[in-house]
């Protein structure tokens, strides 16, 4: 996972992205690959660093990315 030492998110934005994470991995069928969880997860630090506070978006970003990637 990339360095997010230095990020700090309020408490309203961590759930925001533990919602996002867990709406992601609730599309993917089953069994849930961990590199796929690391590149949702990821793609989800990424984005709130970035300053998106919308649960909906971070998810469709991080499902995006994960599709660009590949999910082989």
């Amino acid at each position: 996972m990339q360095d997010f030492a230095n990020a700090a998110f309020p408490p309203d934005m961590v759930e925001a992205m533990t919602s996002a994470l867990h709406a992601a991995v609730a599309t993917l069928p089953e069994p849930v690959h961990s590199a796929h969880l690391n590149i949702i997860a990821e793609s989800i630090l990424r984005t709130a660093k970035g300053g998106e506070r919308d649960m909906t978006i971070l998810q469709r970003i991080a499902l995006m990315e994960l599709q660009l990637t590949g999910r082989a």
